[in-house]
């Protein structure tokens, strides 16, 4: 004869008292003491994708520069551009690729940021591509 079969085959109790709750109001009680909380979280921030920041070649490089100079020296004509540049991510390894358009309004040489007419300021280095109708008439000539 086993330890419980005495009680084994036993009804459930049933409060005369109270109403039965249901499966979700019985484990609400308790998801206030999740042994682990954050970890879902934490699971997601880690399956969260973000890219690699690329190596420009050198041809790359000295054709980004010659757009950076000619869009100096074309300010006061407040270029209409899209920017490609890589936004490295605050939390982990990696980043995103960003496009923004915009007005130039000016180069900070010194921060080394270029700032578009809406004040986003993207930051040079991390400037992947230029494209705009101006420059692409100025390389043709």
């Amino acid at each position: 004869m086993g330890k419980y079969d005495a009680i084994i085959n036993l009804p459930h109790h049933q409060s005369k008292k109270r109403k039965h709750m249901s499966m979700t109001e019985r484990a609400a009680q308790f998801g206030a003491f999740k042994a682990l909380r954050g970890h879902e979280d934490a699971l997601m921030e880690t399956a969260r994708h973000t890219d690699k920041k690329p190596e420009l070649d050198e041809y790359t490089k000295a054709r980004l520069n010659n757009r950076l100079v000619f869009l100096a020296d074309h300010l006061r004509d407040a270029p209409e551009i899209s920017i490609t540049y890589f936004k490295p991510d605050d939390v982990k390894q990696g980043g995103a690729y960003i496009t923004v358009t915009g007005s130039v309004k000016r180069i900070k040489e010194l921060e080394r940021m270029l700032v578009l007419g809406d004040q986003t300021e993207v930051p040079i280095e991390d400037i992947l591509e230029i494209e705009s109708e101006l420059l692409d008439a100025a390389e043709e000539l």
